[in-house]
C-alpha cells in the first residue's frame, strides 16, 4: 500500500462540525488518531479528537505546525480556501486533492467540468455577472431559471428562483452582485444522491442511491433504497464513478442527481457534487457494515476500501433545530439509531443530529 498510514498515525481534519466529528469517531475505532483544525472554539468535533488547533484557515504558521503533526489531511467542508490546501500540500498529502476543491467551489467550473470532462448531463447554465447579462440569459433560457452565486451557498442560500417577470428586477443586487450562473429549471420528478468512494489505488465503490426530500431547502429525509428503476440505479453508479475518476479523487464524495422523466425513459442530470462525506449518506452508519465515514478514513489513509453493501432498508431523518427535542422518543423506538452532534445551541435551520430507522431488507 506504499505510503499507507499505520494504526496510531494521525489524520488531520480541516473543519470541526458534525462531519469532522463522525470522521474522527470512525478513525478512532480503527486505531487512528485525529487532529482537528478549526477557527471555531466551540467545534463539536473537538470533543472526540485527541488534538485540536483553533486558528484561522489563513494562518500560515498554524497550518505549517498542523501539517507537520499529521500523516495526511482531509476536510469536512468544501469551502476550504485554496491557499490553505496549497500550504498544507507542501508538507503532507491532502485527500481529496486541491483539484477537487477547486472544481466544486465554483459552480461555473463545476458545471463545465461535469459536462465536458466527466461526460455527465447537467441543467443548461450561463455565466452571469451583471443584471444586463442576467436578463439576456433569461431570454436564452425561456424566461425562467435559478440564479445562483458561483461560490458558497448551501441549504438554499445564495440562490433565487426566477419564475415570474417580477422576480427579475434587482435579482443580482439581492445576491450582492456576486459572480453567478443562471441554470435552466429542470422539471425533475425527484432528487436522488449517491455516495461514491475512491481509494488511493483507484478502486471505486458506490453505495445505493437514496431518495432525498427537503424542507426549507434543507435535507429532511433520505429513503434507501431509492424508488427508481434498476437501470437508473446503474446509471447513477456509472455517473458517480466517472466523476470520481475524472477528478482523480481520493475519499468519499456525495453526488446529487435530478431524476427527469422523458416520455417513457428516465434521465439523470447532475445537480452538484460535494467533495466530502455527505448528509445524504448518514444512512450508511446503521445500514451498512462499512459506513461512509469509515470508508472515507480508509480511503485517505491509503487502506483498502470496504464493501459498500447494504444490510437493511433505512429512512434517515435529519433533526433540524427544535426537532432535536424528540431525542428521548427516538430512544424508545426499537429500530431507530440516534446520533446527536453535541452542538450546545439549538437554532432554526441548524442540523443537530439524525435518526436512522432500519427495516428488513426485502
Amino acid at each position: 500500500m506504499g505510503s499507507a498510514l499505520r494504526p496510531g498515525d494521525t489524520i488531520g481534519i480541516l473543519g470541526g462540525g458534525q462531519l469532522g466529528r463522525m470522521i474522527a469517531q470512525a478513525a478512532s475505532r480503527m486505531g487512528l488518531k485525529c487532529h482537528i483544525y478549526c477557527p471555531d472554539e466551540n467545534s463539536p468535533a473537538f470533543e472526540v479528537a485527541g488534538k485540536k488547533t483553533i486558528a484561522a484557515y489563513e494562518d500560515e504558521q498554524a497550518l505549517t505546525r498542523f501539517a507537520k503533526s499529521v500523516s495526511v489531511v482531509t476536510y469536512e467542508f468544501e469551502n476550504v480556501p485554496g491557499e490553505t490546501a496549497r500550504i498544507l500540500e507542501q508538507f503532507v498529502p491532502v485527500r481529496p486533492g486541491p483539484h477537487a476543491l477547486k472544481v466544486s467551489q465554483d459552480r461555473l467550473t463545476e458545471k463545465t467540468f461535469l459536462s465536458e470532462k466527466a461526460a455527465t448531463m447537467v441543467a443548461p447554465f450561463i455565466k452571469v455577472d451583471t443584471q444586463a447579462e442576467l436578463e439576456a440569459a433569461l431570454m436564452e433560457l425561456g424566461g425562467q431559471g435559478v440564479l445562483k452565486t458561483r461560490r458558497f451557498g448551501y441549504d438554499g442560500k445564495g440562490q433565487i428562483m426566477i419564475c415570474e417577470p417580477e422576480n427579475i428586477k434587482g435579482a443580482m443586487s439581492k445576491l450582492g452582485n456576486q459572480p453567478s450562473i443562471l441554470e435552466g429549471i429542470v422539471p425533475f420528478e425527484k432528487e436522488i444522491s449517491i455516495i461514491v468512494a475512491r481509494g488511493v489505488d483507484g478502486t471505486v465503490k458506490c453505495y445505493d442511491p437514496a431518495d432525498n426530500y427537503h424542507k426549507n431547502h434543507i435535507l429532511k429525509t433520505s429513503y434507501v433504497p431509492a424508488d427508481i428503476p434498476a437501470q437508473t440505479t446503474q446509471e447513477a453508479i456509472e455517473m458517480a464513478t466517472r466523476i470520481a475518476v475524472a477528478l482523480d479523487y481520493v475519499g468519499v464524495m456525495g453526488v446529487e442527481l435530478f431524476v427527469v422523466r422523458n416520455g417513457e425513459a428516465t434521465e439523470l442530470k447532475v445537480n452538484e457534487i460535494a467533495p466530502r462525506v455527505h448528509n445524504s449518506g448518514h444512512w450508511t452508519e446503521g445500514a451498512c457494515p462499512v459506513s461512509q465515514f469509515e470508508q472515507h478514513v480508509r480511503a485517505v489513509a491509503g487502506w483498502p476500501l470496504g464493501m459498500a453493501t447494504r444490510a437493511h432498508n433505512v429512512i434517515m431523518e435529519n433533526l433540524i433545530g427544535d426537532d432535536v427535542n424528540s431525542w428521548e422518543a427516538a430512544l424508545l423506538e426499537p429500530n431507530a439509531c440516534l446520533t446527536l452532534y453535541g452542538k450546545a445551541e439549538i437554532r432554526e435551520g441548524r442540523k443537530m443530529g439524525h435518526i436512522n430507522r432500519l427495516s428488513t431488507k426485502l
